[in-house]
């Protein structure tokens, strides 16, 4: 699993170089005011300047925080600095957590295919900061980031329950694993025929992470992900144009996996079940067609319209099953629609829930942590848009070819737990260009506002000795 460097962020500052945080046409005081001068340097958001010493080296970094600070803007910082220990001067109280954590997520660097990685600058913490905690929400995020970038060759669906695997591990888990055929036998029928034209090393499998489930005074919380792990659109075969970055279609078993890894580190008072459908959608003489009409968990039928609309059959089924446990409470990650891209852009999921109390809690959570979610509705008046006429549903809703992002969600609602509150989140992880702090390639969205609100909804600690802080605020 991807780790992050194990001194990134430290609570030993001994040694440590000082990045004064100046905020936009605050003048430079002092011996570096010139230098400041000389070089430009106006105190604008993410504007770093590095303050030479007489041996050619460094003593430390001016770095602008423009007119307001954000402490998310710290994510601009790492790369920009030289390798060595760091630490932030002029941090507001209660701002040293969140940018410490902002540090670590624009730390991140896929350098796995990288003969020679660089080395990272890493960052002192104050004594306020809970540096376990944040390092750990950074971890996360690294962890699900690097399975997105990661390609399809290396993070099959082979791959992804061995990730699994280890999470489980870790936490003394129990994890149950349906791969091939056995998803015929343990009523998985979607997510096989999504997945059955794959090669038979790649063979489609529904991963179950279950832990704390024996403490039945516990309230349950389920978390559940789209594992495409390439997604060709099947028979109705993308454009090249489309296909292109398609390794990410499984974003959304890597955030439910680092989300339940998340939960489970921090001892959340909270029984947990974590489910993946890790799948390829490929092309073979035993790919499903349009027209098909599939069976699913539920027990509904699925006329299919389109084999690119693959990712709602497998979280049918998956969101069957964790209904199954009457859980109080479900969240879902997808790579879901293009549309929900069009609506909102690459930077801003949508959010999809009928429980008030939960969108309310999220949002709150997203905007502490600087995670953005969006509210958009369960419109019910498109709900004839997944209406067949030979089966109880279809997957796609190209009659109409608007609002696919909610009509995708609508398909979802009819396979979500009947029990506590659901939440969809239709995030895109991914970058699509590269800016400060936020290199090209896998994004980890949602992921920490939904660990916050977790985190306050369940604030006491199960294991005896742990205290660690869940919130970076």
């Amino acid at each position: 699993m991807p780790v992050l460097h194990p001194d990134l962020l430290t609570a030993d500052g001994e040694g440590a170089l000082p990045v004064r945080i100046v905020r936009k046409d605050t003048p430079v005081e002092g011996v570096w005011g010139a230098w400041a001068r000389a070089n430009d340097f106006t105190g604008k958001a993410g504007q770093v300047l590095l303050l030479p010493g007489s041996d050619d080296g460094v003593t430390g970094a001016l770095f602008g925080a423009g007119e307001t600070f954000d402490p998310m803007s710290v994510r601009a910082l790492a790369a920009k600095l030289p390798e060595g220990l760091w630490r932030l001067e002029g941090l507001e109280p209660g701002h040293g957590a969140l940018a410490a954590l902002a540090f670590g997520l624009g730390a991140y660097r896929f350098d796995r295919y990288k003969a020679r990685p660089a080395g990272p600058a890493r960052l002192a913490v104050g004594p306020d900061v809970d540096v376990v905690a944040v390092r750990r929400v950074a971890a996360a995020c690294a962890l699900a980031r690097e399975m997105v970038d990661t390609p399809a060759a290396d993070m099959g669906p082979l791959q992804i329950e061995t990730i699994a695997r280890e999470i489980a591990q870790e936490s003394a888990a129990a994890l149950t694993v349906t791969a091939g055929d056995a998803l015929l036998d343990e009523n998985y029928p979607a997510v096989h025929a999504v997945g059955r034209a794959a090669a038979p090393h790649r063979a489609p499998r529904v991963i179950e992470l279950g832990w704390n489930l024996d403490r039945a005074d516990l309230p349950l919380v389920a978390v559940v992900g789209k594992g495409v792990v390439f997604d060709s659109g099947g028979l109705d075969i993308k454009a090249a144009a489309g296909m292109r970055n398609m390794k990410k279609d499984m974003g959304g078993s890597a955030h439910a996996l680092a989300l339940g890894r998340l939960v489970m580190q921090a001892g959340l008072p909270v029984r947990l079940v974590v489910l993946v459908a890790a799948v390829e959608n490929a092309i073979s003489g035993d790919a499903f067609r349009p027209g098909d009409i599939l069976n699913s968990r539920k027990g509904l039928t699925i006329e299919i319209g389109n084999t690119d609309a693959e990712g709602r059959l497998i979280l049918a089924d998956i969101l069957t099953r964790a209904g199954e446990h009457s859980p109080d409470l479900t969240l879902d990650f997808a790579t879901l629609t293009g549309a929900a891209r069009i609506a909102l852009g690459p930077e801003l999921p949508p959010l999809y829930s009928e429980d008030e109390a939960l969108v309310a809690d999220l949002l709150e959570a997203s905007r502490a942590v600087g995670d953005p979610l969006w509210p958009m509705p369960l419109w019910p008046g498109y709900r004839a848009a997944i209406e067949s006429e030979i089966a109880d549903l279809r997957n796609d809703s190209a009659a109409w070819a608007q609002a696919g992002s909610v009509t995708a969600a609508l398909f979802l609602q009819k396979f979500a737990p009947s029990t506590g509150a659901w939440a969809h989140m239709d995030i895109f992880a991914w970058n699509p260009r590269a800016q400060p702090g936020r290199p090209e390639g896998g994004e980890a969205q949602g992921l920490r506002a939904c660990f916050e609100m977790l985190s306050r909804r369940f604030p006491d600690r199960l294991t005896a000795g742990r205290h660690d802080k869940a919130s970076v605020r």
